[in-house]
């Protein structure tokens, strides 16, 4: 988790920003906790489930995705809801600078930051954008479908456009290589979609920040045990949950932190522990309004609130 997060002040001021303020006060929210949150990282290319995004502002769900999507049509980011990773354009020129020299021992800090993300549709795009600033050495391959219209960059870099100019010529000369060949080419293997164990898998090692945990067989056989008797949702919504548990975070009297998917997930009794956690976190964690907030979102209604409700 980063210590601080630096916001220009042409955030309220500049192109972007008049734009943004001109969608509204749910879009100026979102940008800014695009910014500042604590799940971010220093290239503003990160996992963000639109979940967290209502938890953490307070606002509705339907709130915080109406934020995010007029941020996206104001140009400021991207998110893929297929993988729930948000790429915030700019973010990366004002957390690190806009030119690094070679030398700079923060280029290799950029790569290795770069390397461990997990795949998405903007990798091959913040390289086109951030590599000759960064000096970065090596792009990654993308195995992810190409974003929707509605949530790719509403203005594409120049180096994008050059892209999508020579993406067009070998498509081209492919078709005519094909019309001259009597036997066709065979289809190009398509990615595949990572299965429900991965995406749960996944979802603990960036929610828990554990970028380097491996789903190795022990964790296979509990996850797969517990997706049997539970959602794919409801495993992930557990893990969340613990989120706020202080005892699990750390505040207990030996200072650790419990938190591997194997105790999470190991059985019934700690998944249905978790959603708990999720649905009714303890008081000093959250204000009464932010409980009313997710109260809103999830249907779930806190015990003093039911008797108003009925």
């Amino acid at each position: 988790m980063r210590e601080y997060a630096k916001v220009s002040p042409q955030f309220w001021i500049g192109t972007t920003g008049k734009a943004l303020r001109a969608s509204g006060v749910e879009a100026q929210l979102v940008a800014m906790y695009l910014l500042t949150n604590p799940h971010a990282n220093m290239l503003g290319l990160y996992y963000l489930p639109k979940m967290f995004i209502a938890h953490e502002t307070g606002m509705p769900i339907g709130g915080a995705s109406k934020g995010l999507q007029r941020c996206i049509d104001a140009g400021f980011c991207s998110y893929d809801e297929a993988t729930e990773v948000v790429w915030v354009h700019e973010m990366a020129a004002y957390q690190i600078g806009e030119q690094l020299d070679a030398r700079d021992k923060r280029c290799m800090g950029v790569q290795n930051e770069y390397d461990s993300l997990p795949q998405n549709p903007y990798l091959k795009a913040f390289f086109d954008r951030y590599s000759a600033a960064f000096h970065m050495s090596a792009a990654r391959a993308i195995a992810v479908s190409n974003p929707s219209p509605s949530e790719a960059p509403s203005k594409p870099h120049r180096s994008q456009e050059h892209e999508q100019e020579q993406e067009k010529e070998q498509e081209q000369e492919q078709e005519q290589e094909q019309e001259q060949e009597t036997k066709p080419m065979s289809a190009a293997p398509t990615a595949r979609e990572p299965s429900s164990m991965e995406r749960v898998f996944e979802h603990w090692r960036q929610v828990h920040n554990h970028p380097r945990a491996v789903l190795d067989a022990k964790r296979r056989k509990i996850i797969a045990a517990a997706l049997k008797e539970r959602s794919e949702s409801d495993l992930c919504q557990a893990i969340c949950g613990y989120l706020n548990s202080p005892h699990h975070m750390g505040q207990n009297e030996t200072s650790t932190v419990y938190d591997d998917i194997g105790l999470f997930l190991r059985d019934a009794e700690h998944v249905d522990r978790g959603l708990k956690l999720y649905a009714d976190p303890p008081r000093s964690k959250l204000s009464a309004q932010t409980r009313k907030n997710i109260a809103a979102t999830d249907g779930w209604v806190p015990p003093e609130m039911r008797h108003a409700a009925n």
